[in-house]
């Protein structure tokens, strides 16, 4: 516990760290009178102290600024603190200013491993890589003023005690990033220094419709309860929580009035994998069969308790590996004992295939009069609540990246309109595309949140997106999707298990300083220990060169065709060992393995 405390709600925005061999000092830089934090580079320890040591020419600090104080993480034989040290101004939400993380560093509070065993600091240097990997995590947003993870609907609901609270105590759990490396510094009561930080994504843009200003806002939320890579995170988990939910809200600011939107992504609620292989589409695996009515009713009474009524709309292909998790779902939706939830198949890939973006349109008239039922938030000129949004629509594919943005985008198009005609500006018929500038603005502002949400989650931008940012297939995007569709492919076989690592160690699911089997999660055994992909692909090719050339030599000596033979015998020997064990050649995670 601490010594002191401060209680003040007020978060620090600007610090400086004053970086001591044995001691960090952080100095609130305000102004203001406030006691310095002292942080241990021994333990990791925190105090509140009124002066920052005597500096001299022997003990000369190296200071920082820093915008915030992300949290700390324990290790082997260390902490960790993650501080802000770059922020960029992305816009502005209800009157408050909202910043994007552009830069994070680590500082390492480790002196102890000075008295480490060697074995101990080969495993630290080992986990201090994986967070050098989470300084670059992308899409973190926050705010010192305003609680960025609560609905433009939840926080006009928000009782005055609740208003009081901290920002921290104010937060979704959910959408709450740093929620697990904030418990020591809630532990020692330094709410100022607590900044909730969210990842997601945060767009806007300003327009004209005649006389009028429009100001458009897309904030997407992602949760924090399944969080992970596309090929190491799918599915749900036993309780309901799925993969790659995400919570995209579309505020729309003119003439005084504000309106809110509110729709949801999330994986297929089934416990099911598709564990990378080497090959291009790996099989979709349900693990629990038995378990698939109830982990579905679980996750839908989630939803109900939350946003009301829920309309799911599922994109995937109804044939193939697809269509087996499509079967399972759809059944299992027929049973479910919920009333308030409703269940739409829509086969994206057959009903529009590439280029026929405008049967769409079926999705919508199918869709339309939940949407009209549930309504959205809407607040009048005079700041009085005219309606709420009580139901939300569900969507989601395989990946819920590029089919789903594209179905959204065209959701929060058609709710935009209705929103328009509601508040007067637009008349009886009139559409978005009637005014190209305001068209084209909406066209970028949810192209660019798909990307967003895709890179977080797949590592590349959004596939389709020349649907969302043109309103049509183009060349251009036709040859942008088969480089991003490779892309995908190398990160989800040769870069995305180290990523899942990071982000477990980052989230808590796996403790180092608890853990009983460290050194076996990341030390590599048996075949594995030998499995090396460049190796075996540079076998293959020298083997397949050397046979090519001796082959051309048959004419001159008949004895090259016996070399020839070896040289391919070898190649088609690795080849067939790697195919057989391709799982082992895939750069996978070792530290956290889910348990459905």
């Amino acid at each position: 516990m601490m010594e002191k405390s401060d209680h003040a709600h007020k978060l620090y925005n600007r610090m400086r760290l004053w970086e001591f061999p044995d001691q960090y000092f952080v100095e609130p830089a305000d102004g203001s009178s406030a006691p310095f934090l002292s942080i241990s580079r021994l333990d990791g320890s925190f105090n509140l102290t009124d002066e920052v040591p005597h500096c001299n020419p022997v003990r000369v600090p190296k200071i920082w600024t820093i915008f915030g104080v992300v949290g700390t993480l324990k290790l082997l034989a260390g902490s960790y603190l993650l501080a802000i040290t770059g922020r960029e101004c992305v816009g502005v939400y209800l009157g408050y200013p909202i910043f994007k993380v552009v830069a994070m560093k680590i500082f390492p509070c480790d002196n102890s491993l000075k008295n480490a065993s060697e074995e101990q600091r080969w495993m630290e240097r080992e986990f201090s890589h994986l967070l050098s990997v989470a300084e670059g995590t992308p899409g973190l947003y926050f705010s010192y003023d305003v609680n960025i993870s609560l609905s433009t609907q939840q926080l006009h609901d928000l009782g005055d005690e609740s208003k009081l609270l901290p920002l921290w105590r104010q937060v979704d759990a959910r959408f709450l990033w740093n929620s697990y490396m904030l418990e020591v510094l809630i532990d020692n009561k330094l709410d100022p220094y607590l900044l909730p930080v969210m990842q997601g994504s945060f767009q806007k843009f300003q327009s004209t419709v005649g006389k009028d200003i429009l100001d458009v806002t897309v904030i997407a939320r992602r949760c924090n309860r399944r969080t992970g890579t596309r090929m190491w995170r799918r599915g749900a988990d036993s309780d309901g929580f799925v993969a790659n939910f995400v919570e995209t809200e579309q505020i729309v600011q003119m003439n005084g009035h504000t309106a809110s939107f509110v729709q949801v992504r999330g994986s297929i609620p089934v416990i099911w994998d598709q564990i990378v292989d080497l090959t291009y589409r790996p099989k979709f695996e349900i693990l629990t069969l038995e378990e698939v009515p109830q982990v579905v009713e679980r996750h839908f009474l989630d939803l109900t308790k939350r946003y009301g009524n829920v309309h799911a709309v599922d994109l995937v292909n109804k044939h193939g590996g697809e269509g087996r998790l499509c079967e399972k779902y759809g059944s299992a939706m027929q049973h479910i004992g919920i009333d308030d939830v409703r269940y739409l198949h829509f086969d994206f890939h057959k009903i529009c295939g590439d280029t026929e973006i405008e049967w769409l349109s079926i999705l919508y008239h199918r869709v339309e009069a939940f949407l009209f039922l549930n309504r959205y938030f809407l607040v009048n000129d005079k700041g009085e609540k005219v309606q709420g949004q009580v139901g939300v629509v569900r969507t989601n594919c395989i990946d819920c990246l590029d089919r789903t943005n594209v179905t959204q985008s065209m959701f929060a198009r058609k709710m935009l309109e209705s929103q328009l005609r509601r508040i007067g500006v637009f008349s009886v018929g009139e559409s978005i595309s009637g005014h190209p500038n305001l068209d084209r603005s909406f066209k970028i502002l949810w192209a660019n949140h798909g990307d967003d949400i895709s890179i977080q989650y797949a590592g590349t931008p959004a596939m389709k997106g020349d649907f969302v940012r043109c309103g049509q297939r183009t060349m251009q995007g036709i040859v942008q999707d088969s480089w991003t569709s490779l892309m995908r492919y190398y990160l989800n076989n040769f870069r995305d298990g180290t990523k899942q690592d990071a982000i477990d160690l980052l989230h808590g699911y796996f403790i180092v300083s608890v853990s009983k089997n460290v050194a076996s999660a990341i030390k590599k055994g048996g075949i594995e220990a030998l499995a090396s992909f460049p190796v075996a692909f540079s076998l293959i090719m020298t083997g397949f060169f050397f046979g090519t050339i001796s082959l051309r030599q048959v004419r001159y000596d008949p004895w090259n065709l016996v070399v020839a033979v070896m040289w391919m015998g070898m190649s088609f020997v690795v080849t067939s060992f790697v195919r057989a064990n391709g799982r082992v050649f895939c750069n996978r995670p070792r530290l956290h393995q889910p348990r459905y």
